[in-house]
């Protein structure tokens, strides 16, 4: 089966598009050391672990490895040797990486993350799935990238104007893929990414091949047929989605009622916006992890966090959720999507395939006992070759 896609320039330039290559000036770099070098720490209770939040010994010793020993241009080098560019789509800039592979036939794939994720995420995908031949994989098994920075997120800059809902990216994602000129076209996403994505699908139902998600959120539909019979696993994800409605979401309700209140702190703090996000990977990547680096690399992990403090999105990524949170249409029924969808899966989550199959069509379901929420970075080589598997369907 053909994609049926026009044939993208290698460097798709003009209108509103132009190219864009990271160069953050020495005077931001020591101004973070600087801050580093003089935090007014809190106090913590001993012996509660990171029952109440991160602990103050591990941020002590994350923030002085982050203040002297990560190396932001070594990571700016590497994230510099992919093409860059900047879209200036419905007034809002939208930052992407646009990775074209070698081989004929390869699929446009969209990959799109999440908070507190970023475009960086995605990195140790970039070679298996353009190149899968190089990886151990089959030539025809290859991607075009383009992954975006979410528009308040990143390189993208903060939104100049309130009403940036989920829909409206998925709009603005829409015009960039068509933009890029692909009239056909994947899309993988984790966390939001799971959500903006089936948003793609059913706008352009008709250029979206298909779609595959990891991190998805599902709901009870409260329906006690839907109850019945959940497996032993299922079971154990229904657990965890309530341990995370219970005990996991305050960052969600602050976010997502009071963003602007508190941006100050993660702004003017970098041990701040370094420890809001840290929690979330120690909550979220494999259950198995005792501490975040155990799950992804630690220098992977800052970069991310790098991103949000040097291009001071940290007000407009929690400005995301206030969106979510006002936006009548995230909790209006929606009709089952016709796009066909693959889940993946992994330790942590809370996918219950029974829930999924209300609102997506599923062809293609993968669990896995390796990985966990931050799975581009935790477990690269499951999910590439999820992806893969989930779009031969389409070639």
């Amino acid at each position: 089966m053909t994609t049926n896609q026009k044939t993208a320039p290698q460097s798709a330039t003009g209108g509103d598009i132009r190219p864009f290559r990271i160069d953050i000036p020495q005077s931001e770099l020591d101004d973070l050391r600087a801050r580093l070098s003089n935090v007014r720490w809190p106090d913590d209770l001993p012996g509660v672990g990171w029952s109440r939040g991160v602990p103050i010994a591990y941020m002590k010793k994350l923030a002085e490895y982050w203040r002297t020993e990560y190396n932001w241009r070594e990571h700016e080098a590497r994230i510099n040797g992919y093409p860059q560019f900047i879209a200036n789509i419905d007034g809002q800039n939208i930052h992407f990486l646009h990775v074209r592979s070698s081989e004929p036939g390869a699929i446009p794939l969209m990959l799109l993350h999440g908070w507190p994720g970023s475009f960086v995420e995605f990195l140790e995908l970039i070679g298996p799935l353009t190149n899968p031949k190089a990886y151990g994989g089959s030539s025809g098994d290859a991607f075009h990238l383009v992954i975006p920075s979410l528009p308040g997120h990143g390189f993208s800059g903060p939104v100049s104007e309130p009403g940036w809902t989920d829909g409206k990216v998925a709009e603005a994602l829409v015009k960039l893929m068509e933009r890029l000129g692909y009239e056909k076209y994947g899309l993988q996403g984790g966390d939001i990414g799971a959500f903006i994505a089936p948003r793609m699908g059913r706008i352009a139902p008709d250029r979206v091949l298909g779609i595959h998600v990891n991190a998805l959120v599902t709901f009870p539909s409260g329906d006690p047929a839907d109850m019945a019979g959940l497996t032993e696993l299922e079971q154990r994800r229904l657990a965890e989605f309530k341990r995370w409605n219970d005990d996991l979401m305050g960052y969600m309700h602050i976010q997502g009622t009071r963003p602007q209140t508190v941006a100050y702190g993660l702004t003017d703090s970098p041990a701040g916006q370094l420890a809001w996000i840290v929690e979330k990977f120690k909550d979220w990547t494999n259950p198995a992890a005792e501490l975040p680096e155990d799950a992804v690399n630690l220098d992977q992990l800052l970069t991310n966090v790098t991103i949000y403090w040097l291009t001071n999105t940290a007000r407009s990524s929690a400005n995301a959720y206030y969106e979510r949170f006002h936006d009548a249409s995230l909790w209006a029924p929606i009709e089952r999507s016709p796009v066909p969808t693959g889940v993946a899966a992994f330790p942590g989550d809370v996918s219950i395939r029974r829930f999924a199959e209300k609102q997506h069509t599923i062809v293609h379901w993968s669990d896995f006992d390796r990985g966990g929420h931050f799975a581009a970075m935790e477990a690269p080589d499951l999910l590439a070759d999820d992806v893969r598997t989930f779009f031969r369907r389409f070639r």
